[in-house]
């Protein structure tokens, strides 16, 4: 029975029903002595009825740098909006490449007339000298060991290390999703547990920022419907007066720190869509736990204003006495519109004479909004950032979602890889200071009316292109399990490290001279060239001109 092998780059997808095209014009593969490098290996059984069991065998001087995994297909149904465009791998349901699990004996299958795909990461964490290292992969039938086939890939390890990320990336946590899957109270030991799993991933994949439940954050919630609550500050209201408790905080932000999270978000101080509500809160009254603020509470009742006057200041002092209230960022409402301005400066009103100094930022993409000076610091949706770009506005940040399905860079799982990873070239060419995404753990359907299971249900129960919702599943013993689209993502993050070494050692105007030779016209948010090869050659020449330049 004969298998065959075939080298795939990391910007394709690997579909069951269609044999990949290998493409030797990508080029080598490297990375600096601190970045992954990956590369896919795609496999068949050429007989069309047959199936196996079969184990993919390493053998290289890199082996312990060295992770595999396999590529699992999961269900799409929601492809992608009516008007989605071009720039589609395929709009039709179906079984999508994007789950990557690790390998265990008796689990990895070969199939005659399908195509599986592993997935394999090179870590050489600075521990390995430059130099050009072969691996094989040898694909053995599990239950001999017989060897199927063979394929030998040279990995370049290039001297030196990619610099600390600068960009400030978040996507936002959800936590009670973590508690619903896992069937765990929430701040129950196991919570703690399998939160710091997700976080610790989180970080290692270049998220550095971290959404802040201080009270339970007001996203995606059923106007005079409410989430679970995962309030990390304790209220207590007795006689009247307020005090609080910390406790979960400061071992919240411990976790943080030991993960390696660099800055904060506080939770929104107001309801989704116009900050007409205020957020969810629990607080102990007269000695009964009860919910004292939520849908039901206008954002501008004196109620709610007596609350803050005394939350936010007690709140920034236990901030400051950890040591992070400065890298803090605060909320008032997400993604507000136009006609809802008056609505959002009310409510900055109320809090804004407590937070003078910090940052206060929210995804909205209304010029007005900043124009007016509502906000200072406006993170514009991916298409609507030409406006934003123009008017040179300062630390300028940017986010996409389900609305930026058109044209512009996304993690959909529908679309090919080069339109994920292209974000970190625009977000390099366009200076942008900090990069936001509201998924990277929603298990839950639109509103969270209830939670879904993401193995099975990838669009949030047609809330959202498959993609949208997370970019890690939950895998078993409380692990997170990565998506094809997390790992891009990651990469994307390495190639805006690279040009900003490149900036460092040879000046801006180099790194960018890079990034649009060649092409017909440059390079936005809504141009960009759709082919793979594109971003592997890029890398490739920024690689060379690095190197040239340590050299010198």
């Amino acid at each position: 029975m004969e298998l065959k092998m075939k080298l795939v780059s990391p910007l394709e997808k690997v579909f069951l029903d269609e044999e990949p095209v290998e493409k030797p014009e990508a080029g080598p593969i490297e990375g600096f002595q601190n970045e992954t490098i990956s590369f896919q290996v795609a496999f068949s059984l050429v007989s069309p009825d047959a199936r196996l069991w079969v184990w993919p065998k390493i053998d290289s001087p890199l082996e312990k740098y060295v992770r595999v995994r396999t590529v699992r297909h999961v269900p799409v149904r929601f492809t992608c909006l009516p008007d989605s465009g071009d720039n589609y791998l395929r709009k039709t349901p179906g079984l999508y490449p994007d789950l990557l699990r690790d390998i265990v004996p008796k689990k990895l299958h070969a199939y005659g007339g399908q195509w599986d795909t592993l997935w394999i990461d090179v870590e050489p964490r600075g521990e390995v000298e430059p130099g050009a290292y072969p691996i094989t992969i040898t694909m053995l039938r599990e239950a001999t060991g017989e060897e199927l086939d063979r394929l030998t890939v040279n990995v370049t390890i290039l001297p030196g290390e990619l610099p600390k990320q600068t960009l400030i990336h978040t996507k936002w946590f959800h936590y009670d999703c973590l508690a619903h899957y896992y069937r765990v109270p929430v701040f129950s030991e196991e919570f703690w547990r399998i939160s710091e799993n997700f976080m610790r991933a989180a970080v290692r994949r270049g998220i550095n920022m971290m959404l802040m439940p201080i009270h339970t954050p007001p996203l995606d919630t059923r106007e005079g419907g409410e989430r679970l609550t995962v309030q990390l500050v304790d209220v207590y209201r007795n006689g009247g007066v307020y005090s609080f408790g910390f406790d979960k905080l400061r071992r919240w932000v411990d976790m943080a720190k030991r993960c390696g999270v660099e800055y904060f978000e506080a939770a929104h101080l107001f309801t989704q869509w116009g900050a007409r509500a205020t957020p969810k809160v629990m607080a102990t009254v007269d000695g009964e736990y009860r919910r004292i603020f939520g849908w039901d509470v206008p954002a501008g009742s004196d109620e709610y204003r007596d609350f803050i006057d005394a939350y936010l200041p007690a709140l920034l002092a236990e901030l400051k006495a950890l040591g992070i209230d400065r890298r803090c960022s605060f909320h008032i409402s997400d993604e507000p519109h136009e006609d809802q301005l008056e609505d959002y400066l009310r409510a900055k009103a109320l809090v804004a004479k407590h937070l003078e100094g910090y940052p206060i930022m929210d995804a909205l993409s209304n010029f007005r909004f900043y124009e007016s000076g509502a906000v200072a610091r406006p993170v514009p949706a991916i298409d609507h950032m030409d406006e934003f770009v123009a008017a040179k506005v300062p630390g300028l940040w940017t986010y996409y979602c389900v609305g930026q399905h058109r044209d512009v860079s996304n993690t959909f799982m529908s679309m090919p890889s080069s339109r994920n990873r292209i974000l970190g070239v625009q977000l390099y060419k366009y200076d942008i200071a900090g990069f936001l995404q509201w998924g990277y753990n929603f298990y839950g359907t639109q509103y969270s009316d209830y939670q879904v299971d993401p193995y099975a249900v990838t669009d949030g129960e047609a809330f959202t292109p498959s993609g949208d919702c997370f970019q890690v599943y939950p895998g078993e013993g409380g692990e997170p399990e990565e998506s094809i689209r997390m790992m891009v993502t990651c990469h994307a993050m390495q190639d805006l490290r690279a040009l900003r070494w490149l900036e460092s050692l040879r000046g801006r105007e180099a790194a960018l001279s890079l990034i649009d030779e060649g092409l017909s016209e440059p390079i936005s948010f809504k141009r960009y060239p759709k082919d793979a090869t594109y971003l592997l050659n890029l890398r490739r020449k920024v690689n060379r001109a690095i190197v040239e330049a340590q050299t010198k």
